[in-house]
């Protein structure tokens, strides 16, 4: 099968070429997949995208005008395809589900970790010499309440670490995981979880029933002091709303992966630029926001997953027309 792989980094391209064994004829580019570079794809019969990717029905309708067939996702994410489109077009998207779940829950720990005990405010005034402890005193996790909104996979596994630290857990999800009957885990409704919660951790699919899930109410709910967390997708979060609960005093801190305007910002080189996301230049200001640019999936481990899951489905779909993964 001929494939294009869109949004390739230096990460990722030696373990997809590893996890392929030469079956497949891929080749890469660094581009984005949108309407301009959608006539890349012109000749192959399958394109891998990344969780940035855009794949609305207007660019679907391009892929299929030029006789691709199968998109595989580079993500366990996939609300940057219209599924709708693709099923009409007769498109056949699989993605990679379940690929590393203690990735993402380890990194949303260690940048809990880094805002609780002011580690990278500890890393800033060592490198100037000052080794006073006045500014750098923190709080336990042990005995505090965390609110886990979303027990999947990731929502499990990041409850087990928790569980571990002494906390106490709650949850919101439609579907209730009987796995986490073992960490007690008591399931409540949004509200209740954000009166209560003094860390409340976001682990929730995008769609539009989540999409800015977190807004001006639900901070009003939110217990005074509490701290954020958010490693799963950008707009289900209201970016300006928590600006406005960080500066009235409200939230004592947020920990962010991911950002409502990520696009076209992160995984890129910006270092000679001037950004002009004046949002995001507020949003980073702050000393009690702690943020990396969507790497809580980036560990060894993972992106091997993600490879070999990516090329199991192009597999699949070559010798049986179908994969496991297809996600309708």
């Amino acid at each position: 099968m001929k494939v294009l792989a869109y949004s390739i980094h230096g990460f990722d391209k030696f373990s997809l070429e590893k996890a392929a064994e030469g079956k497949h004829d891929l080749e890469f580019t660094e581009f984005q997949l949108n309407v301009e570079t959608v006539k890349m794809a012109d000749g192959f019969d399958a394109i891998a995208i990344f969780s940035n990717d855009k794949a609305d029905r207007t660019i679907l309708e391009k892929l299929s005008g030029i006789n691709v067939k199968y998109i595989a996702l580079r993500s366990v994410g996939y609300d940057h395809v219209d599924l709708k489109a693709a099923e009409d077009l007769q498109l056949k998207v699989a993605n990679v589900p379940g690929y590393s779940p203690h990735a993402i829950a380890e990194h949303s720990v260690a940048l809990l970790l880094a805002l609780v005990r002011k580690l990278h405010h500890s890393r800033l005034l060592m490198q100037l010499q000052d080794f006073r402890l006045d500014e750098l005193v923190g709080i336990n996790l042990h005995g505090k309440t965390t609110g886990i909104i979303g027990t999947g996979k990731i929502g499990y596994v990041f409850a087990r670490i928790m569980n571990g630290f002494g906390c106490r857990l709650i949850a919101h999800d439609p579907v209730q995981q009987p796995e986490t009957d073992e960490f007690h885990i008591e399931y409540t409704d949004l509200n209740t979880l954000l009166e209560q919660s003094d860390i409340v951790s976001i682990y929730a699919p995008l769609n539009e029933e989540t999409r800015y899930m977190i807004s001006h109410p639900q901070f009003e709910h939110m217990k005074e002091g509490a701290i954020l967390i958010n490693a799963a997708r950008g707009p289900i979060v209201d970016t300006k709303a928590l600006i406005k609960y960080l500066e009235n005093g409200k939230i004592a801190g947020a920990c962010l992966d991911v950002y409502e305007h990520e696009k076209g910002l992160y995984f890129h080189d910006h270092r000679n630029d001037i950004l002009k996301d004046e949002t995001f230049s507020h949003l980073s200001s702050f000393p009690n926001v702690v943020m990396t640019g969507h790497q809580a999936f980036l560990t060894q481990e993972a992106i091997h997953e993600i490879a070999a899951k990516t090329i199991q489905n192009l597999n699949q779909w070559e010798n049986a027309g179908k994969s496991e993964n297809d996600l309708f």
